[in-house]
Order: structure tokens, then C-alpha cells, then sequence
């Protein structure tokens, strides 16, 4: 998970749509006004200072196109219709200001139309957009008209080039969690397959003690009992990361295959140990009970500090100190990861594109938990999973 990724989930949220979150939309909203204010609204403003009234009327009709484009993201046709006919009225009041000048509003809509929605339509926008092109070539000549059609196509091309970024990052999302899945599954597999085993081996205690220690096979089948619920658990977690739904791989751990279970928060001091080899200060924080979670909430919240942690090498900035907390509250675990590096700057990644974060989320989606993950106010990085314990038990 590169550090350009750590946003707020309803970021990623946007982008793996192919929509704008409603941060995304306000940022876009307010560099299309500034653009248009100091291109568009200047232009107007030095060409209609004798123009008498004039001027208002025009200068009424940026500000309108302004306005409208704070919607230019819920529904781009209609704001490139709406900033269309005002730029054609804007030019037939001033036409000493250009074609392409006064359709730029018209411009910036078309852009985001070819971003978010089908080609199919983008395309009639475009075809749209080009209808004015023999006023360009009347008041401008074939300059005119060359600047105005390329203006135009170089909007809807950058709307498309957008719309393949958007694509590929939501493909890579969804390789990244097919990805997990399978992870997952081997995992869920070993867990299951070690418990059988156990239920397996108390089953033939019980029967060779049955008639001579009653008591000894109670407790051997009180054993196999508890086993049986713990694997009934891991076997509903499977089938919750392979719903119909689910992305299908084919990778997962051969049937021949012999591992050892997963990790465990029971070894989340040997994970501390070999990050502060490499001279970062961890501190670990329990609180509650954490040494009965149910397998499959154990080794989620294992999976998680390890990619938290394993993040914090790698791209926090500067950072030499990071605190981890797990706290068991009963129904719930609480994993906290927090460091006090800094994000790169200049960095382009998507928001919510590294595959780390996408692995996290998915590992507490999959157990019934929530994780969020983003920049601290006064600096640091913040991952935060909350586990329910009853819906994996």
C-alpha cells in the first residue's frame, strides 16, 4: 500500500464507482470556477468595459455558468447543455471575445462527461460540441476554427484518458481483493483442516476411555464439541468470501498441502520484535480480553498490524515511532495502528489504490468489522479496524 493511497474510505469509495466522492466533486468544482472566472471572466470584463449594458448581462452569464458547474459531477449533460447556451449568448453579446473563450464552462462539463460517463454518450457530447464550429470559422477564420475543434476534442480526450485511469485503479482494486480472498481461503483451509484433526484425535480418546473413564470422554467430547462450533465459524467465513458475488479465483491451498495454522495476536510481540530491528520504536498496547478471539478475528487482526506496520516501513515518511493497541471489549476487538511519519509529497497514486488498504478492508469486511485508514490532524497516519467477535464465533 503506497502512502499516496491514504485517504478517507469515502474517497475510495468514489473511485471504485468510476464517480467523484463529494471532496473530489467540491475540489473540481472549485478549480473549474477559478479557471473560468480568470480566463472567461477577464476576457469579458476588458471586452465589454464600453459595451454599456452590455457588460452586466455578460457578466451575469459567467457567473451562472460558475454556478451551474457545481453540479457539472451528478450530471454533466445537463451543465454542458446549460454552459452551452450561455457561452453561445455570452459571444453574441461580446463577440470580440472568442468562440472557444466563451464556450470554456461548455469545455470543462464536456471533459467531465467523457470521464464519468459511457462513451456512447461522451461521443454525441462531443459531436454536440463541434455543431458551433462554422461560427468559429465566420469570426475567426480557419485559425478559428482549428483552435475551437481542438480545444474541443482536447477536452473530451482528457475526460477519456481520466476514464481509463479510473479503470485501471479499479481493476487493480479488484485484483487486490480477489487476491486476499484466495488468501484467506488457504488460510481459513489450514485452520479448519488443524481443528478436524484435533476433533479427529479426541473423538478416539473418547472411545477407548468411554466404559472405563466416562468423565475423560465427557471432556474429550465437550473438546470435540467446542472444535466443531470454531470450525463451523471459519467454514462460514468461506463461504462469506466466496458468495455468489465474489470475485472467482482459481488459486487456494492444494488438497495434498500441510501447513501449520496461521499467526496469531499471540505472536504480535515477535512482529514488534523484528520492526524494531530495523530501528523503528513499537510500543504494544493490550487491553481486554484478546487471547480467545475466534480464529478467524485472531488471524484477521494479525493480518492487519502486519500491513499496517509493514506500510509504515516503507512509506511513512520520517517516521521512527508507531504505537499499536488491541483492546477487547467482549463483543468486539479494537486494533489500532498509529505512526508519526509524514505522506510523500507529490504523490499521483488514486486515492484508496494501494493494494495494502484494499487487503485490510477486506480482511475486516469479511469477519463483520470495519476499518478506516487516513491522515491524523496533527500528523501521522492512522489505521483503525473495530472486529466483532460474535458474528465470527
Amino acid at each position: 500500500m503506497d502512502r499516496s493511497s491514504r485517504q478517507p474510505d469515502d474517497a475510495f469509495a468514489g473511485e471504485a464507482r468510476g464517480e467523484l466522492s463529494p471532496r473530489a466533486a467540491r475540489a473540481l468544482w472549485w478549480k473549474s470556477a477559478g479557471l473560468v472566472l480568470a480566463v472567461l471572466g477577464t476576457s469579458v470584463l476588458v471586452v465589454g468595459a464600453e459595451r454599456g449594458w452590455r457588460l452586466p448581462v455578460a457578466v451575469v452569464l459567467v457567473l451562472a455558468q460558475v454556478c451551474v458547474l457545481r453540479w457539472q459531477a451528478r450530471a454533466p449533460v445537463a451543465v454542458l447543455a446549460a454552459n452551452a447556451a450561455t457561452g453561445l449568448a455570452v459571444w453574441a453579446l461580446l463577440p470580440a471575445v472568442s468562440l472557444t473563450g466563451a464556450l470554456l464552462a461548455a469545455q470543462v462539463a464536456l471533459c467531465v462527461l467523457s470521464a464519468t460517463r459511457p462513451r456512447r454518450v461522451s461521443v454525441r457530447a462531443l459531436a454536440a460540441m463541434c455543431l458551433p464550429a462554422p461560427l468559429a470559422f465566420a469570426a475567426g477564420g480557419p485559425a478559428g476554427l482549428a483552435v475551437y475543434l481542438l480545444t474541443v476534442v482536447l477536452a473530451w480526450t482528457a475526460g477519456q484518458w481520466r476514464r481509463a485511469q479510473q479503470a485501471r485503479t479499479r481493476a487493480e482494486a479488484r485484483r487486490a481483493v480477489a487476491e486476499e480472498r484466495a488468501r484467506i481461503a488457504r488460510e481459513v483451509h489450514d485452520v479448519v483442516a488443524h481443528t478436524l484433526s484435533v476433533m479427529v484425535i479426541q473423538a478416539g480418546a473418547a472411545d477407548d476411555v468411554f466404559t472405563e473413564r466416562p468423565e475423560q470422554a465427557r471432556e474429550a467430547l465437550r473438546a470435540i464439541e467446542t472444535g466443531a462450533r470454531s470450525a463451523l465459524g471459519e467454514l462460514r467465513l468461506l463461504l462469506r468470501a466466496f458468495r455468489p458475488d465474489a470475485e472467482e479465483t482459481g488459486a487456494g491451498a492444494g488438497a495434498g498441502e500441510q501447513r501449520e495454522p496461521g499467526p496469531s495476536l499471540a505472536r504480535l510481540d515477535e512482529l514488534a520484535d523484528t520492526v524494531r530491528a530495523t530501528g523503528l520504536t513499537v510500543h504494544v498496547h493490550r487491553e481486554g480480553a484478546t487471547d480467545e478471539l475466534p480464529a478467524a478475528v485472531d488471524l484477521a487482526a494479525y493480518r492487519i498490524v502486519q500491513e499496517a506496520l509493514t506500510n509504515t516501513l516503507r512509506h511513512a515518511v520520517g517516521a521512527d515511532e508507531v504505537s499499536v493497541r488491541v483492546i477487547g471489549e467482549g463483543e468486539c476487538v479494537k486494533v489500532t495502528v498509529v505512526d508519526n511519519g509524514r505522506t510523500r509529497q507529490g504523490s499521483s497514486g488514486a486515492a484508496g489504490a494501494g493494494r495494502g488498504l484494499v487487503g485490510m478492508k477486506e480482511r475486516a469486511r469479511l469477519v463483520g468489522g470495519s476499518l478506516r485508514a487516513g491522515p491524523l490532524p496533527g500528523g501521522g497516519f492512522e489505521v483503525a479496524a473495530q472486529l466483532p467477535v460474535e458474528d465470527a464465533s
